[in-house]
């Protein structure tokens, strides 16, 4: 089960290359339910999503780069292109910081995951974090795929 939260960002944090980051390419075969391909520097990824916002399942299969190319042009819409940051956060969080490229660029989106629903919505965000979009699935990687 992923419980995340997502946020807009208002400003980038400062000294943004000193945390541990990752290029992201990413397409989706199918948008409902989420089937999606990804390669996340030299790891290549099968991801099923089930529907939801703030909760949802996920399973992640392993995919040889092989397998990858071959299923790259049959995704729909864009192809994502994003990095991500890993920065901590309050000792027991890691927020996943997106800056988006190519398409999507300028768009900038933060998403931290909790262990439970009651965690996720206890959280206090950081300044620098901005509007909520959890519940907007307009801010899913799927939907941005089919801009």
């Amino acid at each position: 089960m992923e419980i995340e939260r997502k946020f807009l960002v208002k400003e980038l944090p400062k000294d943004l290359e000193q945390y541990p980051h990752h290029r992201i390419e990413q397409g989706y075969l199918c948008t409902e339910p989420v089937v999606r391909i990804r390669r996340q520097d030299e790891d290549y990824i099968l991801t099923y999503k089930s529907k939801g916002l703030l909760a949802r399942e996920e399973y992640n299969l392993p995919l040889t780069k092989e397998a990858y190319e071959h299923l790259k042009p049959k995704s729909d819409g864009i192809l994502i292109q994003k990095t991500r940051y890993k920065i901590p956060f309050q000792e027991k969080y890691i927020i996943e910081l997106d800056i988006f490229d190519a398409d999507l660029a300028p768009l900038t989106l933060a998403e931290v995951e909790f262990e439970n629903i009651d965690e996720a919505n206890a959280f206090i965000p950081p300044e620098w974090f901005g509007e909520d979009v959890t519940y907007s699935a307009e801010y899913h990687n799927s939907t941005l795929s089919q801009r």
